[in-house]
């Protein structure tokens, strides 16, 4: 973990180390406790796919399942 602080003009440097892992970009989260940075993947799109490589689901059956499972969960 490394600290970082804020410039005078409100920039926060990120260390070369975490630039490295995680990209250039990130979305920024306020917690009741803090802030957290979540990185933004350039293309979204393609991150997508590869997050769900391994499911063989089609969207329409994942969204069935989801309904389904709301509506056990609601007692309906």
């Amino acid at each position: 973990m490394s600290d970082v602080a804020l410039d005078d003009r409100g920039r926060l440097t990120l260390p070369k180390e975490v630039r490295e892992r995680y990209g250039d970009r990130y979305r920024v989260v306020q917690l009741p406790d803090g802030v957290k940075l979540v990185p933004v993947a350039d293309d979204s799109l393609e991150a997508l796919r590869d997050e769900f490589a391994d499911v063989e689901k089609s969207a329409d059956e994942l969204r069935e399942e989801a309904r389904e499972a709301a509506l056990d969960e609601a007692g309906q």
